[in-house]
């Protein structure tokens, strides 16, 4: 067929409704329908399909007697696309589906083209679907004919759009910046490109827009926003891509609470607009050493209990020898109470100690507490008065029966093990869980963390400007030093992360030499920024929240694969097409570039 009778053939059929557009309202209506055949069932001379487009199912009706092709229609199978002439009519009252947008309706059909045949899908395509994640990503076009990834999709397209507007009449100005960039280590690994007209020469894919939209501050754009694409060659998690994209947001002349105020109006606009959501705002704040003692995690999930309480202080003189050392040596003792009412088995608890072990503690100490009293070795050691303060210390002297678990070690371990612990107890059964979503602010962060090898690396990034009390202990203590840094939490996920940011050269060359980077090499990394300092920097700071990753909780989601349109495998791998791929040996000339050893793939 030549194209000419191609174009032909589809305005004859174009289309004059969507399937999910029909209702009562269009009974006797001649439509013209176009999409996927779902399913076909056949009952003697009747025959039903059920046809899909993004907008939705619509059933049609073809009987042996209607003038239409009956054999064409019976010959369809799941997945062709074709178009369909019909007249809408109501279903027989016994015969609404509820289920179905169109459920009320279905098109008495008359004719039928078919535009194209579709070999038999190697998965059925549907929400209950029974194929591996491979299989999915490998044929993702006909994933994303299924209506939840439909769905999902929509929402992210809603989010950015209301995201974009709400930032647009709050005054700010959408900006691009570059996507190839010079290297500027920002804590992951970068994606290079060689450039072809500088030999040896190499651009970096962005890993944020972190430097460009400083220099806008400097540029006097004092409000700017951008939907930017990130790219960052590191290991994957559930909430992580090696392509991302946030809503990335500046501003200057503002302090901490201005960049909390502008995020917290926007998630109230963006949860009412796309998920009909009311938040509540201001939202609670919470110190970074507070959200390590309290929870054991610096994205804690507020929707169950389980909060970690310190009895450090309880141990210090008991005899029990784990705890006594642990807490003489500069360690701390914590635990974790189960809500009154919870008495798990003996042996149902000792399944926890693994997870403890996996996440760096040393075991579990088990209290238990009864109608007949308390049942641990610790007793002994703690004698009844340090017993009734440990129980009061959990609040749980009244509230029996109840389980209380304990651990000690360095505090970094112990955090991490117990935020382990609290995780998995708030995704069992018998926890008490809020529906919703809980948003929380984590802020005043450690500004260096120790590098592995010796020295110190950022917690976060560079650019972030230490609290002004801790200032002193910059060369001496770093450890000890905390930065205007926050991240916004929601159900136990960052989706947001920002700072108030370094503005005057000086102090940037005094972080740079604390991580190891001395004048010169600050001069050759980030000259640039460094002379524009000099210029009239204003004082400014933002936050990046995570499209994906937003998107991800508003949708209910457990990865932010679900609410990408082609994401890559943990590998960093595209099943679909097959990237990364191969490259020909006169193009790799052409960049100038060999590569040395055997090449997989050829």
């Amino acid at each position: 067929m030549s194209n000419r009778e191609v174009y032909h053939l589809a305005a004859r059929w174009k289309r004059t409704h969507r399937c999910g557009e029909l209702q009562p309202a269009h009974e006797g209506d001649e439509v013209v329908l176009a999409g996927w055949v779902r399913k076909v069932r056949e009952f003697g001379e009747l025959t039903f399909i059920d046809l899909w487009d993004r907008s939705g199912l619509v059933q049609l009706v073809v009987t042996g007697g209607s003038g239409a092709d009956l054999g064409i229609f019976r010959s369809l199978r799941m997945e062709d696309v074709i178009a369909c002439r019909g007249q809408v009519r109501a279903r027989p009252p016994e015969m609404i589906n509820p289920r179905m947008k169109t459920g009320a309706i279905e098109v008495a059909a008359s004719g039928v083209e078919v535009f194209n045949r579709s070999k038999v899908p190697p998965f059925t395509v549907g929400d209950k679907i029974k194929a591996s994640d491979e299989m999915r990503l490998r044929y993702r076009y006909l994933d994303l004919r299924r209506d939840r990834m439909q769905a999902n999709l929509d929402l992210r397209h809603r989010l950015a759009l209301s995201a974009r507007n709400h930032l647009s009449a709050q005054g700010f100005v959408e900006v691009e910046t570059p996507l190839l960039v010079r290297r500027t280590p920002e804590g992951a690994r970068d994606y290079l490109v060689p450039s072809r007209l500088q030999p040896g020469r190499f651009y970096a894919l962005p890993q944020s827009p972190q430097l460009y939209k400083q220099i806008l501050m400097v540029s006097g754009v004092d409000r700017y926003f951008q939907i930017a694409r990130c790219l960052r060659d590191e290991d994957l998690r559930a909430d992580r891509q090696p392509e991302h994209t946030q809503i990335d947001i500046e501003m200057s002349f503002i302090d901490e609470g201005d960049v909390i105020a502008v995020t917290e109006g926007l998630i109230r606009h963006v949860f009412s607009a796309v998920a009909g959501v009311e938040i509540e705002t201001p939202l609670p704040v919470v110190e970074y050493g507070q959200a390590m003692l309290r929870y054991g995690s610096d994205k804690p999930d507020l929707r169950f209990g389980y909060e970690i309480s310190d009895c450090t202080d309880l141990f210090r003189a008991a005899a029990f020898p784990a705890f006594a050392a642990a807490a003489a040596s500069g360690g701390v003792v914590r635990g974790i109470s189960f809500p009154p009412g919870i008495l798990w088995s003996k042996s149902r608890v000792k399944k926890l100690e693994p997870l403890v072990r996996e996440a760096g503690g040393g075991g579990l100490a088990v209290v238990r507490v009864d109608s007949g009293g308390v049942d641990s070795p610790l007793v002994k050691h703690l004698g009844a008065g340090g017993t009734e303060a440990l129980l009061a210390r959990f609040e749980a002297g009244a509230a029996r029966p109840t389980i209380l678990l304990l651990a000690s070690g360095p505090a970094p371990l112990v955090e991490r093990a117990l935020g382990a612990l609290r995780t998995h107890l708030g995704s069992q059964e018998e926890a008490e869980r809020k529906d919703g979503f809980r948003f929380l602010w984590v802020n005043r962060f450690p500004l260096f963390l120790p590098a592995e090898g010796g020295g110190w690396e950022p917690a976060h990034h560079i650019f972030s400007l230490p609290l002004e009390e801790d200032l002193t202990a910059l060369e001496r203590d770093p450890g000890a030093v905390r930065g205007h840094l926050y991240d916004l939490v929601c159900n136990g996920t960052e989706i947001g992360s920002g700072s108030i940011r370094v503005h005057r050269r000086q102090l940037q060359e005094r972080l740079f030499e604390v991580i190891g980077i001395g004048r010169d090499e600050a001069r050759r990394k980030f000259g640039f920024l460094l002379e524009a300092f000099e210029y009239g920097a204003p004082p400014h700071g933002g936050i990046a929240l995570g499209l994906d990753r937003l998107a991800m909780v508003m949708a209910g989601e457990n990865s932010i694969r679900e609410m990408i349109a082609f994401p890559k495998t943990q590998s960093a791998a595209s099943l679909m097409e097959g990237a990364p791929s191969v490259v020909e040996e006169e193009l790799l000339r052409e960049l100038h570039l060999r590569l040395d050893g055997p090449r997989e793939g050829e």
